[in-house]
């Protein structure tokens, strides 16, 4: 009897023993284990960004069915009134004949949390959905109605959630949503959701906590007369804010490419931080060398991840044809100090 108790209290202390060194190799990072293997550092252990969530793909698919139905009327209710607030000149009315998400699943690849302020967590999804959807814009213009189909619609980004906590159940205040891939092409939805913009979603009967307002109200006052659709309301600690003014001055360019048959190009600018917000110069007619010397103040909000971006465009009958484009990073910029390109 006492020859097993010793050889299980052996056991025991062999099994705690190993759990703490598993416990600890799980702690170390990559250049901790190069700093122990050194040359003989095994190529094939990797370290995630992202964690699969197999459960949550099942999970989703099951649920799909009654989360296409919600997301559909979330869709139109959202997208709708922005289709009808930049809708173009000599069209009457966009809206959706039909809006079906379909019956595939999206699927999740991975996760990533992480807690960047205190207050929030911040989610990373690497969502990939190429469904069936059934989606018919109906456009009506003066003279016609023309109804456009959305077909082969495939999705492939990364979806930052960040949950806004608060003391009071459900826990949760606000849900913020943004996209962190960049997209090629410039439109409504990249300019208001990709990140750093974003849209906040309040849960209802939750305050939001506002007490790390990151700006003043005499900064906020200034961005709503600035940008009419956003205002500074309870939820402002969440809603994308100015860091500063960006003077810039368009001076000239040279040696431009001809893009003409008959004469030379006629040049102009377009510059802008956000795509919905351009600026542009005046039209310098058959010069190649153009001159325009203009100045312009454009908004930045967020300096680590925005840009700015200057296109050059040939004017003509038909369609402008681009001649070059240059993207400068505001965080290449220095606050009060000119910098020349």
């Amino acid at each position: 009897m006492a020859g097993w108790k010793h050889m299980m209290k052996y056991r025991s202390t062999k099994r705690v023993a190993k759990a703490i060194d598993i416990k600890l190799l799980g702690s170390l990072g990559r250049d901790d284990l190069k700093k122990l293997c050194g040359d003989t550092y095994p190529e094939w252990i990797s370290f995630p960004v992202y964690e699969q969530v197999k459960w949550l793909n099942k999970q989703l698919s099951k649920l799909w069915p009654f989360v296409s139905d919600a997301a559909t009327m979330v869709i139109k209710e959202t997208v709708e009134p922005m289709l009808e607030e930049y809708r173009p000149p000599g069209i009457s009315s966009l809206k959706f004949s039909k809006l079906s998400l379909g019956n595939v699943a999206p699927k999740i690849e991975g996760i990533r949390v992480q807690s960047l302020k205190k207050g929030q967590i911040t989610m990373d999804i690497d969502f990939r959905w190429g469904g069936d959807p059934s989606i018919i814009l109906a456009v009506e213009a003066l003279v016609a109605s023309l109804p456009i189909q959305l077909k082969d619609l495939q999705v492939f980004t990364i979806v930052r959630v960040i949950f806004q906590l608060a003391e009071e159940i459900p826990c949760i205040s606000a849900v913020v949503v943004a996209l962190l891939s960049e997209d090629t092409v410039n439109t409504i939805v990249t300019d208001m959701l990709q990140w750093p913009h974003r849209i906040v979603v309040p849960i209802g009967g939750v305050p939001v906590d506002t007490r790390h307002a990151l700006v003043s109200d005499e900064v906020l006052n200034f961005y709503s007369s600035y940008f009419s659709h956003i205002r500074p309301d309870h939820m402002v600690d969440l809603e994308l804010k100015p860091q500063g003014r960006l003077l810039v001055t368009v001076v000239k360019a040279t040696e431009l490419k001809n893009m003409e048959m008959i004469g030379k190009s006629d040049p102009y600018v377009v510059l802008y931080i956000r795509p919905l917000f351009r600026v542009k110069t005046k039209v310098v007619d058959n010069n190649l060398n153009p001159i325009w010397d203009e100045k312009f103040e454009l908004i930045a909000e967020d300096k680590e991840t925005q840009s700015l971006i200057l296109e050059v465009f040939d004017k003509d009958i038909a369609q402008d044809k681009r001649l070059g484009i240059v993207s400068l990073p505001l965080i290449d910029l220095e606050s009060e100090v000119s910098k020349r390109t």
